[in-house]
């Protein structure tokens, strides 16, 4: 997972991810996932950003993998935070945070509804 600057637009997120996919996939890994959760507020200011696109990836691959991956966030300016967790097994289906979002858009949608 990583949170990206604030001012960048849509199209460079995805850019990031798709670096980020590169690089998993030249050092001999795979990206099983990739999910795009938006522009969210942060809890406290990262680097006078009060705000960060955060971005999930679920990766298989080896051990020299994640370092050449944490290596180029720590490269890349764009890139304000990251967070790597080794799991036993991936999540199938959306995550969490998706299927909150897929809920407040139902019942927002909803309630247009009513008016």
């Amino acid at each position: 997972m990583f949170l990206a600057r604030q001012d960048l637009s849509q199209a460079q997120v995805d850019a990031l991810a798709a670096s980020a996919t590169d690089i998993v996939e030249s050092n001999g890994g795979k990206v099983v996932k990739t999910e795009t959760w938006g522009l969210k507020s942060l809890a406290y200011k990262i680097d006078r950003n009060r705000k960060a696109h955060f971005v999930m990836l679920n990766i298989d691959g080896p051990g020299g993998l994640v370092s050449e991956l944490e290596r180029q966030n720590r490269i890349n300016e764009d890139i304000i935070r990251w967070l790597t967790i080794a799991v036993e097994q991936h999540e199938d289906g959306q995550s969490v945070m998706m299927r909150k979002n897929d809920r407040d858009k139902k019942r927002r949608y909803d309630r247009e509804d009513r008016d």
